[in-house]
């Protein structure tokens, strides 16, 4: 791919997004950075990944954790700037890659290049998702995806000046349970590749 390209994916729980993230870099041949960015960051500090995994996109605890004169105490928000410089750096090289969550739509906002999207969907199909994924009842399903869904909300809000899923911030907005995650993949990159021709 000649022309860099960056697709940033945020996504409701349960609403296929990371699937759908998944078979836009295999289509286009580009990188997927997702969690995994967390076993580059574990590398680097020497640790094992599962000493970070707690961490990930989790918002910061007030009670345990302070900021001093810029600094924080907090291993959220230690990851969260860790995994923000990750992607920068990647970005700032040329590289072409989709990126899941991470606030990448706001992280990156002043790259040119950036195609920014936010996958939803309707309750009763993220639920069913959820269920099937995880063996869980319809009641846990609910409370499993609610659960996430408030803390990426809170980790997104915490670290950008936008409002996670509001439409406004981000280039295109789809809802996957309309036309399944095949669908809404072909829709997305015919956008992507409208945007990538400009």
């Amino acid at each position: 791919m000649e022309k860099q390209t960056i697709i940033s994916i945020g996504r409701e729980f349960g609403s296929g997004g990371h699937e759908i993230a998944e078979k836009i870099a295999k289509d286009m041949g580009i990188q997927l950075y997702d969690r995994g960015i967390l076993d580059a960051i574990a590398t680097d500090l020497n640790v094992h990944v599962n000493v970070l995994e707690p961490f990930d996109e989790k918002p910061r605890n007030f009670i345990l954790t302070r900021r001093v004169n810029g600094y924080s105490n907090s291993m959220e928000e230690i990851l969260a700037d860790m995994q923000f410089e990750f992607i920068k750096r990647k970005a700032e090289e040329g590289e072409s890659f989709v990126i899941v969550g991470r606030c990448a739509e706001a992280v990156l906002k002043d790259f040119d290049n950036l195609i920014s999207i936010f996958v939803n969907g309707d309750r009763k199909c993220k639920v069913e998702r959820v269920k099937e994924k995880y063996h869980l009842s319809e009641a846990e399903a609910f409370t499993k995806m609610t659960r996430h869904d408030k803390k990426r909300k809170q980790y997104h809000n915490r670290h950008t000046d936008t409002k996670w899923g509001d439409s406004r911030y981000y280039d295109l907005c789809i809802n996957s349970s309309s036309l399944g995650i095949d669908k809404t993949v072909k829709v997305l990159e015919n956008y992507i590749n409208a945007r990538m021709d400009k």
